[in-house]
């Protein structure tokens, strides 16, 4: 595997304590806002209520009979 030129070499010491500058910490980010339901899934929805709509018999007709 070869280094790029910009990558940083760990050097550790031989003698005496090892001390580290920087800690990881947790950083929080604002949350992103995702929608419940897509628009593809709402208008497939809007579709499906719309055929069912217009299988439904108009209203004041009698149900059929077997």
């Amino acid at each position: 595997m070869q280094e790029r030129k910009d990558a940083f070499r760990e050097v550790l010491p031989k003698q005496g304590q090892l001390s580290v500058e920087d800690t990881a910490s947790m950083v929080l980010c604002k949350p992103k806002v995702l929608p419940l339901k897509s628009v593809t899934l709402e208008k497939l929805e809007k579709l499906q209520r719309a055929a069912l709509e217009a299988a439904r018999p108009p209203e004041g007709t009698p149900p059929p009979r077997p």
